[in-house]
C-alpha cells in the first residue's frame, strides 16, 4: 500500500463488503476517497478501478441504511 491513507488500484480490496464492520467500511471509504482525490489532482482523471471501488462502497452504505430503516420500521410496528 502506498500509504495507509490511500488505497491504490493495485492494493487488495475486499470481495464481500457486506462482511466488513461499519467502522472498517468507513475507513475503507476514506482511503478510496483520498485515492480518488489524488488521481483527479495528479492524473486529471480517476482510475476505473478506483471509481468502481468508490461505487461499490457507496452501494454498500445504501444497502446498510435501507436495512436499518426496514428493521427500525418493523420494530416500530411490532
Amino acid at each position: 500500500m502506498a500509504s495507509n491513507l490511500r488505497l491504490t488500484p493495485d492494493d487488495k480490496f475486499p470481495e464481500n463488503l457486506d462482511k466488513i464492520a461499519d467502522t472498517k467500511l468507513q475507513i475503507l471509504d476514506s482511503q478510496v476517497q483520498r485515492q480518488l482525490d489524488r488521481e483527479y489532482i495528479v492524473d486529471g482523471a480517476p482510475d476505473p478501478e478506483t471509481e468502481f471501488r468508490h461505487y461499490e462502497i457507496d452501494e454498500e452504505f445504501v444497502e446498510r441504511e435501507n436495512t436499518e430503516s426496514d428493521e427500525s420500521a418493523a420494530a416500530t410496528n411490532a
